[in-house]
C-alpha cells in the first residue's frame, strides 16, 4: 500500500487564517485523531522533518500539525493573548471544529502549553489524550483544576530540562490519568534529541487508548 503524502492547508481560527499539515491514512480508521502543536522556535515543517506525521499517519491515526498564529507560514496571524499567558479555550476548539477532528489526541510542547491547557482542562469531553512536552503555563492553573479532568497523558520530559521540565512535571503530576516518559540526555525539545524513543513512548501510548 502507498505510504500517505502530507497535504497542507489552511483554515480560520478566531478570524485568523492558519496553516497546517495533515497525513490521512489510506483507509478510514477508527482511531482518534492527533493535533500536533509546536514550541517558540518550531513548526509543523517539525514533526514533517521528525516524521511524526508519516508514523501516526502510518499506524492508522489522521495526524494534523498546525502552525501556531505568528509562527511558522500564519506568520500574519496574531495570537490570541499575550506571550506566555492562557489563550482562550475557544481557540483549540475552533482549530479541531475547523479540521473536523472530534476527541483529538493532544500533542503540546513548550509554547503552545498557553493554547492547549486552557481548553484541555475546560474541555475534557473532547479530549481522547494529552501529551504535554514540558508546556508553558502549567502554573496558572490549580491542583484542582488538574484533578477533574480523567483523560489519558502522557508526560514527557527530557532529563537535561531542569527548567522547563522539572516545573511542568511537578504540576502535570496532578492529572489523575498520567504517566510519565522521562527521555534520558535529551534537552528541552527532547523529541529531536531521541526520535526513536519519542515515536515508539508516543505511539505506546496511542495503542493504550484504543
Amino acid at each position: 500500500m502507498a505510504e500517505a503524502q502530507p497535504q497542507d492547508g489552511s483554515i480560520t481560527v478566531l478570524g485568523q487564517k492558519l496553516f497546517y499539515r495533515q497525513v490521512v491514512p489510506a483507509q478510514t480508521s477508527p482511531l482518534p485523531p492527533v493535533l500536533l502543536l509546536h514550541g517558540i522556535r518550531f513548526s509543523s515543517q517539525t514533526w514533517l522533518e521528525l516524521g511524526t506525521l508519516h508514523k501516526l499517519g502510518a499506524a492508522g491515526h489522521r495526524a494534523v500539525a498546525i502552525d501556531l498564529p505568528g509562527l511558522g507560514r500564519s506568520s500574519d496571524a496574531a495570537a490570541p493573548s499575550p506571550l506566555g499567558e492562557p489563550a482562550p479555550p475557544t481557540f483549540i476548539s475552533e482549530v479541531l471544529s475547523s479540521l473536523g477532528l472530534e476527541r483529538a489526541v493532544i500533542v503540546s510542547p513548550s509554547l503552545s502549553g498557553m493554547y492547549s491547557l486552557p481548553f484541555v482542562l475546560n474541555n475534557p469531553q473532547s479530549v481522547a489524550g494529552y501529551v504535554p512536552v514540558a508546556p508553558i503555563c502549567t502554573d496558572k492553573f490549580t491542583a484542582q483544576d488538574y484533578g477533574r479532568v480523567q483523560f489519558p497523558v502522557l508526560i514527557v520530559y527530557g532529563d537535561g530540562d531542569e527548567q522547563l521540565g522539572e516545573v511542568s512535571l511537578r504540576n502535570l503530576k496532578n492529572l489523575p490519568n498520567s504517566s510519565e516518559l522521562c527521555m534520558k540526555g535529551a534537552g528541552h525539545a527532547c523529541y529531536l534529541d531521541d526520535p526513536d524513543t519519542w515515536h515508539r513512548g508516543l505511539l505506546d501510548f496511542l495503542s493504550g487508548l484504543q
